[in-house]
């Protein structure tokens, strides 16, 4: 079982944001205001939806793979979602 998910989230104007966590429901929860937490450019762009998870062994590789998809265009990162 992995510890770590990237994870993808489309906001409300259609917007993607990428990151990582431990616990992907929580931290859905965090982006949505739900819980305290989640990332100032979410804040404003609620409500968000997953819609994307990848697991990674490690915080290393997910944290690798964060940052790699962050530089893809949006179309990549669609087609990545499927």
């Amino acid at each position: 079982m992995s510890d770590w998910f990237v994870y993808m989230l489309r906001c409300s104007d259609d917007t993607l944001y990428t990151g990582v966590t431990t616990d992907t429901q929580r931290r859905l929860r965090q982006h949505n205001g739900e819980l305290v937490g989640g990332a100032k450019y979410t804040k404003l762009r609620r409500p968000v939806e997953m819609i994307w998870t990848e697991p990674h062994p490690d915080r290393s590789t997910a944290s690798k793979r964060e940052y790699a998809i962050k530089k893809l265009p949006r179309q990549k990162k669609l087609e990545l979602v499927g």
